[in-house]
């Protein structure tokens, strides 16, 4: 296990896919000039205001049907970071994380899969906005730890909590999955309230969250109907 910093990398998640590195290695960039988000975006961040970071993880004893408990794990360590820090966040599906209305990080989790079933190495991008306090105006409602908690902070206390609760997150995920479920359905953003959601057709309607299936997909009451929804089959309207 290492961790290994660059003063600059196009993304750190293409960095960790590369052979040599290994089970619990990180890999962070002071600056990242092409970082990626979910559904194909670009991730922001300037040069040394922030953790931009990729771990490697090996968790052969998980099914790949199950993948989706590595973004429950990695949501809540996540939100134990924040909460070091007196910051109470919440889980926007799948894996955002929320103070409020404002996004303050982004995770994009992408899995290789092994034999019998099961998956072979995962590779965690985190994104987490630390002390930035001004963001590009294409940059839609972002916060961070500074901008809330009102101080500057150190890089390197942070990104230490953050693994250390991303090792103890993924122990529980070995041992414990279900409280990993539990918790990470406590925190979902939005649970129990009508908001607006939007279909890929550009149709917004009125729904309810009602909670996650095991498989990952994020179930909402609308017109009397709970109906499951898969990865960009559904945004919100925030």
């Amino acid at each position: 296990m290492a961790v290994l910093i660059y003063k600059s990398l196009p993304s750190t998640n293409t960095e960790a896919k590369k052979a040599g590195y290994r089970h619990g290695d990180a890999i962070i960039a002071r600056e990242q000039t092409a970082g990626r988000g979910q559904r194909g975006n670009k991730w922001s961040a300037k040069a040394g205001e922030n953790l931009t970071f990729s771990l490697v993880w090996e968790p052969t004893f998980l099914e790949a049907k199950r993948q989706f408990l590595l973004s429950e794990a990695v949501a809540l360590a996540l939100t134990d970071t924040l909460a070091k820090w007196n910051i109470r966040s919440k889980i926007k599906w799948t894996n955002d994380i929320y103070v409020g209305r404002n996004k303050i990080c982004g995770i994009l989790i992408e899995h290789d899969l092994g034999m019998e079933g099961k998956l072979a190495r995962t590779i965690v991008g985190i994104g987490l906005n630390v002390n930035q306090k001004e963001f590009d105006e294409w940059v839609p409602n972002p916060t961070s730890m500074a901008l809330v908690g009102k101080q500057q902070l150190d890089l390197n206390e942070v990104f230490q909590t953050l693994f250390d609760a991303l090792e103890a997150r993924y122990e529980q995920l070995q041992n414990s999955p279900e409280q990993i479920e539990r918790e990470y359905d406590a925190l979902l953003f939005r649970k129990g309230e009508l908001h607006p959601f939007r279909l890929p057709n550009g149709k917004e309607f009125q729904g309810v969250i009602q909670g996650v299936k095991s498989t990952g997909e994020l179930l909402i009451e609308s017109e009397g109907m709970v109906v499951p929804y898969l990865f960009k089959e559904v945004e919100f309207v925030i």
